[in-house]
């Protein structure tokens, strides 16, 4: 059995930890005929990777991604797709205090529960760093969707919002924090700065929008897009909750304000809808409006304020977690979110094509 790979039609695995010699993905069940090279690839890891700011882990990778099998002459085959980026900025030195003790907030107890031998050097598989085999799989999905784009943005950092009525979708690669509110960003930059200082960490909550997503994709029982969605971001790692359209919100509202009205649209345009509490999504199947969904992310854990825990010999100790980690590890999760989103429409793309053609 698999625990490593994820969707049904157009399926991926990610393999390697973040201080082995490489880590990558597989893609499997790709379209032949795609033209994709390594370059078309590369803009979506730069937008992951470490090291871009003092916001971010200082570890310096340039994640780099070569394209192993898969593509012949430009083109995909129609065979698995095997990506490698190898790791070159790895300080194992820095997790040897830790090699019999284990981090609060850290997946080191639940490993040593569950295997009885863990990769302690940077976490291994439950590392952020494999999100960057994720991020370079989803360009080959995006590849397989060319109607659909996706947006994904920093909403909060730290329980600061951004005031919606300050979005701008052209200033998220302006900035840092992969925000759309200017003035947002410029609180952030203090709010972060003062958690790195003091040696602590902050949440955030990553949103994502999907245009272009025909009505159709999806089931309503076992294959519903929004449980797939949900599924696919709770698999990011540092993420705690998921949101599709209102989410937790909705249980809030009365039926006639949740309800997403409907209007007679554009002759071969199906309906105008007044609203989108449903994220786009209603009965596990897409409606034709945007799919929307909200991550939240834990602080990360690695943090250098001592907390109590206990060692593998079940001793009492005290963890200060060294290294280069992220003041804000969902920082760097938007392009992560997004990726997840990319794979999982590809997926059900494929579905949908399978079954009604």
């Amino acid at each position: 059995m698999s625990m490593n790979t994820f969707g049904r039609v157009f399926r991926f695995t990610t393999w390697g930890e973040s201080h082995g010699p490489a880590l990558g993905a597989v893609v499997d069940g790709c379209p032949p005929g795609l033209e994709v090279s390594e370059e078309d690839i590369q803009p979506f890891l730069d937008a992951r990777r470490p090291g871009t700011s003092r916001f971010t882990t200082q570890r310096n990778e340039p994640d780099q991604v070569k394209i192993l099998s898969g593509v012949f002459e430009g083109k995909t085959t129609g065979t698995p797709i095997s990506l490698m980026i190898e790791n070159t900025d790895q300080r194992s030195k820095d997790y040897g205090e830790i090699a019999k003790a284990y981090r609060p907030g850290h997946a080191d107890y639940a490993y040593d529960a569950k295997y009885g031998h863990r990769d302690y050097r940077g976490g291994g598989r439950s590392s952020a760093r494999e999100t960057a085999a994720r991020v370079a799989a989803s360009a080959i999905a995006r590849l397989a969707i060319p109607e659909v784009e996706i947006t994904a943005y920093v909403s909060a950092i730290g329980g600061d919002e951004i005031d919606r009525d300050n979005i701008d979708y052209t200033y998220i690669d302006q900035n840092p924090f992969f925000c759309p509110d200017h003035l947002a960003a410029e609180r952030w930059e203090k709010l972060v700065d003062e958690a790195r200082k003091d040696g602590s960490s902050l949440g955030a909550v990553v949103e994502c929008v999907a245009t272009g997503v025909p009505a159709g994709w999806g089931a309503p029982i076992y294959a519903k897009l929004d449980a797939d969605l949900a599924a696919a971001m709770m698999g990011i790692n540092a993420v705690k909750g998921v949101e599709i359209g209102e989410g937790m919100a909705a249980a809030a509202l009365r039926g006639e304000d949740n309800a997403d009205e409907m209007r007679p649209g554009a002759a071969g345009e199906g309906p105008e809808f007044l609203a989108n509490h449903a994220g786009g999504i209603a009965g596990g199947i897409s409606t034709g409006q945007p799919v929307v969904c909200r991550v939240a992310f834990k602080p990360t854990s690695s943090i250098l304020i001592p907390r109590q825990s206990i060692n593998s010999e079940g001793e009492a100790v005290d963890i200060r977690t060294k290294g280069r980690h992220d003041p804000c590890v969902g920082i760097r999760g938007a392009p992560v979110v997004e990726a997840m989103m990319a794979l999982v429409l590809a997926d059900h793309m494929m579905l949908h094509r399978a079954q009604v053609g």
